[in-house]
């Protein structure tokens, strides 16, 4: 943790005394629903989850690991947070004393663990504090049935200590059980019943119209990925200079890097392949959509995306978008946003985390894979040049995450049902 937080940057508090169940200052919160959501994109994830508490009437106790996670939920849900109806903490290491602590503080009505996190302490003193636990949106890969299998009796009791299990699809339900836990529920995807910010889209799509040139929105890419796409987009230019033609004229390239941490690596890259870019941040300070933003993007290569909590506006800026996390060995990364948006989408060959999404996007004509950053610039291309398709494409989309919408809804059900103790 020390060594992740030394390289992330920010104030990961990795010894404070909230990271051992220590508190200086008594809880505001009357008998919470504790919702964990490790890092930034379970927090993402469960979005639309706490929402649906706070409108029902809970207080929300919401824990991380992460920086990233922290600072996303604070700007997701900061009314909450000034009302006094949801605070944030650091999930305590998993040791018998300091998740004994967490509970005594705290005292949520029931605990919430986003996507996978199962900790056999933490579980062990919710059991003794007689606090019901749920598992949702649940993954569990082959590679995580192992896992837990080689750990023999102390992960199996973990998992059949869950009061309710919802996982995100039949295989991962079914892999669940074999670790041990019992009477588990398909729900689907938080991430379907995402709700994004209507003013954002418009923004985005006021802005890509005045700009009146094609945008390909390469999106949350990771390590290794940035080097990868700037210098396709190098031997792109190069290539289309050489035949008489000047790419920039017509096409923005848009690169969003996941992490913060990368944002002044991925522009030294830039500055170093000779591309001619600019970054977000510095339209913002511009003015957004004032005229002084649009010539800083009238004849640049590329936009570099330097903010958090803007994936909205970067995918409704998109003629196409590529969901990176695909083209290096990492599992991929959420394109349900993007098809929520209306966007044809290209993913990498490397999509292990949502495989059954990408699987059922591609089968409703909403997403292609390709194999590498290079066709993966080339098939946007040949998109972008058939408007017809990219709506048809983008409507697929679309429809494909509003008829998975309800996993929110079954999950508040099955808290209701557990009840208060």
């Amino acid at each position: 943790m020390g060594l992740r937080a030394r390289k992330a940057g920010g104030n990961w508090e990795v010894c404070s005394g909230a990271r051992f169940g220590r508190y200086s200052q008594p809880s505001v919160l009357r008998e919470p629903v504790w919702v964990h959501s490790v890092s930034l994109g379970e927090t993402r994830a469960a979005a639309p989850l706490i929402h649906a508490l706070l409108d029902q009437g809970e207080d929300v106790l919401l824990t991380h690991m992460t920086v990233t996670g922290r600072d996303a939920g604070e700007r997701l849900f900061a009314s909450a947070i000034a009302q006094g109806r949801l605070a944030q903490q650091w999930l305590p290491y998993d040791f018998p004393g300091a998740t004994r602590r967490f509970f005594s503080h705290y005292q949520p009505r029931a605990g919430m663990l986003i996507e996978r996190e199962v900790w056999p302490n933490l579980l062990a003193a919710a059991t003794q504090a007689d606090v019901p636990m749920m598992l949702v949106s649940a993954r569990f890969s082959d590679n995580a049935l192992r896992q837990a299998l080689r750990l023999g009796s102390v992960m199996r009791r973990a998992f059949a200590s869950f009061s309710a299990v919802f996982a995100q699809t039949l295989h991962d339900a079914q892999r669940l059980e074999q670790a041990g836990a019992s009477s588990v529920r398909v729900s689907g995807n938080f991430k379907f019943d995402v709700s994004l910010p209507p003013g954002k889209i418009q923004r985005g799509r006021e802005f890509s119209a005045r700009l009146m040139r094609k945008i390909i929105v390469i999106a949350s890419t990771r390590e290794g990925e940035d080097e990868l796409f700037i210098r396709a987009i190098g031997r792109l230019l190069k290539r289309t200079r050489a035949q008489g033609r000047n790419l920039s004229e017509e096409v923005l390239f848009c690169i969003v890097p996941r992490h913060p941490e990368r944002f002044d690596t991925a522009a030294i890259q830039l500055a170093q392949a000779g591309l001619t870019f600019v970054r977000r941040s510095r339209l913002i300070e511009e003015g957004d959509c004032s005229s002084t933003a649009f010539q800083s993007c009238a004849s640049t290569a590329v936009l570099l995306g330097d903010t958090l909590g803007e994936m909205a506006w970067y995918y409704a800026l998109a003629d196409v978008a590529v969901v990176a996390g695909s083209f290096q060995p990492l599992g991929g990364q959420n394109m349900i946003e993007a098809c929520a948006v209306g966007v044809p989408v290209l993913v990498g060959p490397y999509t292990r985390n949502f495989e059954q999404a990408v699987v059922d996007a591609m089968d409703e004509g909403a997403a292609l894979r390709v194999p590498d950053a290079p066709a993966a610039l080339q098939t946007a291309l040949q998109l972008v040049e058939d408007p017809q398709r990219m709506s048809r494409m983008g409507k697929a989309g679309a429809h494909w995450v509003q008829k998975h919408t309800g996993a929110v809804a079954r999950v508040i059900a099955g808290l209701n049902e557990i009840g208060r103790r």
